[in-house]
């Protein structure tokens, strides 16, 4: 039901670009290659959310806002992790050995951050698409 509520969201907001940009801070230039529905590992659980890949960086926003405590107050914010492609070091596929159904992909930054997403609709997909995105950075950094 939530990639359900998820596809009709994307559609009203003028689709995963328009999100994308509305969402993080990018230069004209800047294309986004593609985007993910999936899951952000986190210690309060998995959040339901989007990986957006473009030519500068790999950034990801959760579908709907979480509550956190500041002091007495509960206040609401979207979940959002930025990660600049010369930053990233590794992307590696997993499989849960207990659940072969499971899939992960682990997202590792220079300053040794580790991602863990996962529930991908289309995990082969996102596979290619980031170890393409690292191998074509690489080269160009070198």
């Amino acid at each position: 039901m939530g990639r359900i509520a998820q596809g009709t969201k994307v559609l009203a907001d003028g689709g995963y670009e328009k999100i994308f940009r509305q969402t993080f801070e990018t230069d004209p230039e800047e294309k986004l290659q593609d985007s993910f529905a999936c899951y952000l590992s986190t210690s309060a659980g998995p959040v339901m959310g989007v990986l957006y890949v473009s030519t500068e960086k790999l950034a990801y926003c959760s579908d709907s806002p979480l509550s956190y405590k500041n002091g007495t107050q509960t206040e609401w914010s979207y979940y959002k992790v930025l990660i600049p492609l010369h930053q990233l070091k590794a992307v590696n596929p997993s499989t849960s050995k207990v659940n072969p159904s499971e899939k992960y992909i682990q997202v590792t930054t220079i300053d040794a951050h580790e991602f863990w997403f996962m529930g991908f609709l289309d995990y082969q997909g996102a596979v290619q698409c980031l170890q393409e995105i690292l191998q074509l950075n690489s080269l160009q950094s070198v």
